[in-house]
């Protein structure tokens, strides 16, 4: 048996994983010549996606605690995204959510938007890719894999399917204008 097959840092669940985690960021990157519906119509299948393969990996230990990921994505780089999604939604892009952790101390929803959902999670998953790929041993994508899959049980899962349900809410009401 080959090392990779052995070593769950090359398995089946997690290459999909990162092969998807690629996917949604080169998609954001390159979002600025999409119309809107392409954009929402793109994401309201990737994002399910996205959410399947995170939640199929089971949870990983951090193996080295000196060793953190590192954090590949530039505070331009999350901007870029931000701006160009935000353009994108436009007068869509607020949403009120009830799943913040700020909504503990509030009677009423709290206005976000999508493009500052879809920013966040792009960080998280762009971190985690850059850092699998430049990985130099398997110790370090171990960390990454604890890291994304710690991130997606606290932080930008919920986000995911907060934004999700934004997303088709503007999916469907768009429809049914044209």
């Amino acid at each position: 048996m080959k090392k990779e097959e052995k070593s769950p840092v090359y398995g089946r669940d997690v290459m999909e994983l990162v092969t998807v985690a690629v996917e949604y960021c080169v998609f954001l990157e390159q979002s600025q010549e999409r119309t809107r519906m392409e954009f929402v119509d793109t994401l309201a299948k990737m994002l399910p996606l996205l959410y399947l393969k995170a939640a199929l990996l089971p949870k990983y230990e951090i193996l080295d605690e000196s060793y953190y990921p590192e954090d590949f994505v530039t505070e331009e780089n999350y901007e870029i995204v931000l701006t160009n999604a935000s353009g994108l939604m436009a007068e869509k892009d607020d949403y009120l959510d009830v799943f913040m952790e700020d909504m503990k101390y509030s009677d009423t929803p709290i206005l976000t938007t999508i493009s500052e959902n879809l920013a966040d999670i792009y960080q998280e998953v762009k971190n985690f890719a850059l850092t699998y790929k430049n990985a130099v041993d398997e110790m370090q994508m171990m960390n990454a894999l604890a890291t994304v899959k710690e991130g997606f049980q606290y932080s930008w899962g919920q986000k995911l399917v907060n934004v999700l349900r934004a997303l088709h809410e503007v999916r469907y009401a768009e429809e049914e204008e044209y």
